[in-house]
C-alpha cells in the first residue's frame, strides 16, 4: 500500500467533510464552490502555514511533530479513532519500510481459554480479520450445516464475497462499514503488510460495495456493541460483542458474543449449542 496516498486521501476526505460553520468560521457572504474547508482555512485553524499544510495533504508527513498532528485533529474535528489513525499514518511514514508477510499463531493457553468459554461464541482474529482460532459455539454460529462446519477463514472476504452474509448479518450495511473501517485502521498502522495489501486489492477488484467504502477512508473504534444475526438453524440472535486485544500476541484480538440472561437470544445460544452437539455427533 502507498502510505503517501493514504495520507493524502485521509486528509482530503476529512477536509471535505467539515463545513466552515462546523469549524467556527465566519463566511461574511463569500461565495464558495465547495462545501468543505479550503486548505488555507485548515492551515489557519491548525496554526501552520498554507504551504506546510499543502505539503502534508500531498502525503508528506515526514518529520511532522505530534503538536502539529494534534492541531490538524482539532482543525478537522477528528474523533478519537480518526485522531489515532492520523498518528498511525505519521508513524508509518517515519518508520523504515519493511514489506513483509505475516503468519500469526495462537498460543496453546489462548486456545484453552477459548475452549473454556463454553457458553459464548469466541474467536481470535488478526488485524486483517483472518480467523485463526474459534471455539465450538463460534464455529456453530458461522456454520451452515454439516457441509460447511467451519467459520470463514477471513471475515472481510465473507462479508463482501459470500452471498450468505447478506442474510446472516441482519444489518449487513453496518457490518460492511465496520469491516472496512477495521481494515483501514490496520492499514494505517502497518501499510507494509503484504497480506493485508493483497486482501484489499482482491476485495477492491471483486466487490463494488467494498471499493466505494474503501475510497471513503473512514475509520472508527470497534471495541464493543451489538450485532444481529439470522442463523439458518436457530433463527435471530441479538448478541453483544466485545473485542479484546491480546497484549501478549500483538496483532491478535479476542472477540466474544453474549446474550442477556433470560432473553430469546440467550435461549437461541442454548439451542445453537445443542445444534452443534448434534452436528458433532453426526460427523463422528
Amino acid at each position: 500500500m502507498d502510505n503517501r496516498a493514504d495520507v493524502r486521501q485521509f486528509l482530503a476526505t476529512r477536509r471535505a467533510a467539515i463545513t466552515p460553520e462546523q469549524a467556527g468560521l465566519s463566511l461574511h457572504g463569500r461565495n464558495r464552490r465547495v462545501t468543505g474547508l479550503r486548505r488555507e482555512e485548515v492551515a489557519l485553524l491548525a496554526g501552520v502555514s498554507v504551504d506546510y499544510y499543502t505539503r502534508l495533504e500531498r502525503g508528506n508527513l515526514a518529520g511532522v511533530s505530534e503538536s502539529v498532528l494534534d492541531g490538524l485533529a482539532r482543525a478537522l474535528r477528528l474523533d478519537e479513532a480518526e485522531r489515532e489513525h492520523l498518528h498511525d499514518l505519521a508513524r508509518a511514514v517515519n518508520a523504515p519500510v519493511r514489506v513483509r508477510r505475516t503468519r500469526q499463531r495462537v498460543r496453546p493457553a489462548v486456545r484453552h481459554l477459548l475452549d473454556a468459554m463454553a457458553d459464548v461464541p469466541a474467536f481470535v482474529v488478526t488485524a486483517r480479520l483472518d480467523v485463526v482460532a474459534a471455539n465450538r459455539l463460534a464455529r456453530a454460529l458461522y456454520s451452515w450445516g454439516s457441509d460447511d462446519p467451519e467459520p470463514p477463514r477471513n471475515l472481510a472476504r465473507f462479508a463482501f464475497l459470500d452471498s450468505r452474509a447478506l442474510d446472516f448479518y441482519v444489518d449487513w450495511g453496518e457490518v460492511a462499514n465496520a469491516t472496512v473501517a477495521t481494515l483501514r485502521t490496520a492499514a494505517g498502522r502497518d501499510p507494509y503488510d503484504r497480506d493485508l495489501s493483497d486482501l484489499v486489492g482482491e476485495l477492491s477488484t471483486r466487490s463494488d460495495e467494498f471499493r466505494v467504502r474503501w475510497a471513503a477512508h473512514r475509520v472508527r473504534l470497534h471495541h464493543h456493541g451489538v450485532k444481529d444475526f439470522h442463523h439458518s438453524a436457530v433463527g435471530d440472535l441479538g448478541l453483544a460483542f466485545e473485542v479484546l486485544p491480546l497484549p501478549g500476541d500483538p496483532g491478535l484480538s479476542l472477540t466474544t458474543y453474549s446474550a442477556e440472561p433470560g432473553s430469546p437470544s440467550r435461549d437461541g445460544l442454548t439451542l445453537l449449542a445443542a445444534w452443534a452437539d448434534v452436528g458433532t455427533t453426526r460427523s463422528s
